[in-house]
């Protein structure tokens, strides 16, 4: 399992160094923004659950 983890973060970086610096950060604040919004989707159901 931890091998496969280093692979995929292997591919995952090696993808990002040859991306344009736009489309990396494009990619990077899509990917936080659906983060924050798991994250407060959760956080909501955990106090509706309390």
């Amino acid at each position: 399992m931890f091998f496969a983890a280093l692979l995929a973060l292997g591919l995952v970086v090696g993808a990002a160094a040859h991306t344009s610096l736009t489309g990396f950060v494009f990619a990077a604040s899509a990917i936080g923004f659906w983060l924050l919004a798991f994250a407060a989707r959760e956080g909501l159901t955990r106090l509706r659950r309390h």
